[in-house]
């Protein structure tokens, strides 16, 4: 068995897929085949020049129309970790990890910009630029992520910034027209504290061939319940039902966002239009 067969084994259980193995750089996909989450970190500090590794790797990224409609903030402070924390959902690993990242959808330097130019910038008004900042603050957190992971150090999303939009922006002094999309911990994973590789839903489910197929997934979910609910014994989660149910009770009721229901307020809160 490959090294690659057998993180897609991790991945998708018995469901085969076929990749191409025969590459020149196998280091770079085993790192992105072997992404985990990371919620435990040890107490050790990052080498210098880390912070501006990540930042260069996320700067790399594409980004449309070469706008550059993101930034982040680089959260060491431990009371500022701490607020910070206590507004996402009181999480530790926000306070452990030594490096905590927020990632913005910043429309703010586009509208300094403009109004130096003596320019309009009605066209930041619109949805279509929040949108653009979101995805541009996704693809540069994303490689972020994958040059973290390839100097050893273990990452973990939190979109529990988004739950206190306005509370974050206060917390770390942002202008108008600019909002935490989510959070990032780096560290060094804590060896004594299992990780495990999750599965995800098989291939069948998520790739469309021409055109979208909804009613097709049925048996790939029904598959994919069981793979989780053993994931979830064998990890000891406390997660009852199956991946289905799970998902199900996350999106069921306005109060199961965790505050996010109003985040279309919060944005215009902060400046944004959303026309």
């Amino acid at each position: 068995m490959t090294k690659f067969t057998e993180l897609l084994r991790f991945r998708y259980g018995d469901n085969a897929v076929n990749i191409i193995e025969d590459i020149d750089n196998k280091d770079s996909l085993t790192t992105l085949l072997s992404h985990r989450s990371i919620r435990a970190y040890l107490s050790q500090s990052l080498p210098a020049g880390t912070l501006e590794t990540l930042v260069a790797a996320a700067q790399s990224a594409s980004t449309s129309s070469n706008l550059q409609t993101w930034s982040v903030v680089a959260v060491e402070d431990e009371n500022r970790k701490e607020e910070l924390a206590k507004l996402a959902g009181n999480q530790a690993h926000i306070r452990q990890a030594p490096l905590f990242l927020v990632w913005l959808a910043d429309l703010a330097r586009l509208t300094y910009i403009a109004e130096n130019s003596g320019l309009p910038h009605e066209g930041l008004d619109f949805l279509e630029m929040f949108l653009m900042a979101t995805i541009d603050a996704t693809l540069a957190a994303q490689n972020a992520v994958v040059a973290a992971e390839l100097l050893g150090l273990g990452t973990v999303y939190i979109g529990g910034i988004r739950n206190q939009p306005e509370k974050v922006a206060q917390v770390l002094n942002l202008p108008p027209h600019v909002v935490g999309v989510f959070g990032l911990c780096v560290g060094y994973p804590d060896p004594a504290v299992n990780a495990a590789i999750k599965p995800r839903l098989p291939q069948s489910a998520v790739l469309h061939r021409e055109t979208y197929q909804l009613a097709t997934q049925d048996e790939a979910i029904a598959q994919y319940n069981e793979v989780m609910k053993a994931f979830y014994a064998a990890q000891n989660m406390n997660i009852p039902g199956d991946w289905s149910e799970h998902s199900a009770k996350r999106i069921a009721f306005a109060e199961s966002l965790s505050g996010r229901d109003r985040l279309s307020e919060a944005l215009k809160n902060l400046g944004f239009k959303l026309r």
